[in-house]
């Protein structure tokens, strides 16, 4: 009997062992979604639930901007879910590289801000869903204001040359729609005509720039050092600045602040559609998206992670108090007319052309 027990024991024992075993060899081969985001947002804090459903992981691969995303995909990459921005949406729309998302299957989607969800793109007439919001942010001036004292009010700042070669522009869609701004055009639908005279604004604002980056962090040192005193740029350039105890400002140019929207899509030969929306449904999460406004000083998409903060708070994050409000006045970042013509104007410009 004492026998027979013991062989038991040892044979449940052994099948215990086994058990596991393979448990982690199912997770090791287990076939890991592949996500294709910002740098930044690679952070585990952004989806601390993902891991416990799914032992193997998520790979994720950054990118520098959204033309990088999409240059990765068009060369052959495959990721399952991608994070672009809304005003690029229209190309991963018209190159059939992206399927539509179904918004039941999305836990929190009523709990997005309603203009985020109207922005032209993301939803269809029809219904079909594209993008689910995920973030969205600023683009302004980060000054010094204990180092400038003129144009603190608009964004002719940049080209003020007062401060000639103590500034920095932006390596990115926003100086081009800026400067159309400020030479009252519409950046979004611009003629042939209307990208010469863009263009010449630009010209006048390369010899003024110290350098154009869209790196955040080389922003935030050379400011912090001094080099530069003023840059276009996001939320988080001024936050980290503040954070180090620099003087900084995030300006509300008198021509409007530009804001942009960024979130989900699904590749039409995503292989992991089920891991693609419990990983979009893991993000889209009150918790992990209080982490944009508390890190980066991002917007979230979700109104419960921002009643999370009270309004000195995201005061000292230099976001609004009434999230929805600024979202339905603000200059929202969409497809801009004749976009690769317009970029590519702006690259010959920054080359002195």
């Amino acid at each position: 009997m004492f026998l027979a027990k013991t062989l038991q024991s040892h044979l449940m024992g052994g099948v215990a062992a086994l058990s596991v075993a393979l448990s982690f060899v199912s997770a090791a081969y287990a076939q890991k979604l592949s996500v294709l985001t910002w740098a930044g947002y690679e952070l585990p804090e952004f989806f601390p639930d993902y891991t416990k459903e799914h032992p193997e992981g998520a790979d994720i691969t950054t990118f520098a901007d959204d033309n990088d995303a999409l240059s990765r995909v068009r060369s052959g990459f495959h990721p399952d879910i991608v994070h672009p921005c809304t005003f690029k949406l229209a190309e991963w729309k018209s190159e059939g590289l992206i399927q539509p998302l179904d918004p039941t299957r999305v836990k929190n989607w009523n709990d997005i801000y309603p203009a985020l969800r109207k922005i032209p793109g993301v939803v269809d007439p029809d219904g079909k869903v594209w993008m689910i919001p995920w973030d969205w942010g600023n683009t302004s001036i980060v000054y010094r204001p204990d180092l400038v004292k003129e144009d603190t009010d608009t964004w002719n700042l940049l080209w003020n040359k007062k401060y000639a070669g103590r500034m920095a522009g932006l390596d990115s869609t926003e100086e081009v729609v800026v400067a159309g701004i400020l030479q009252h055009i519409d950046p979004f639908n611009a003629s042939s005509d209307d990208i010469e005279k863009i263009a010449d604004k630009l010209r006048q604002q390369r010899p003024l720039m110290r350098f154009y980056s869209a790196d955040p962090a080389t922003v935030q040192n050379a400011m912090a050092s001094g080099e530069i005193v003023a840059a276009m740029g996001w939320n988080v350039v001024a936050n980290k600045l503040k954070e180090a105890g620099v003087p900084v400002a995030f300006m509300t140019p008198k021509e409007g602040k530009l804001t942009w929207s960024c979130g989900t899509v699904l590749m039409k030969d995503s292989k992991n559609v089920d891991k693609a929306y419990d990983f979009i449904n893991d993000q889209l999460q009150a918790e992990p998206s209080s982490h944009l406004i508390a890190e980066y000083g991002y917007g979230s998409a979700l109104k419960s992670a921002f009643a999370m903060f009270t309004s000195q708070q995201l005061k000292d994050k230099f976001l609004p108090e009434h999230p929805e409000e600024t979202l339905e006045k603000t200059l929202m970042l969409r497809p801009m007319k004749n976009s690769n013509e317009l970029m590519s104007t702006f690259e010959e410009v920054k080359e002195g052309g």
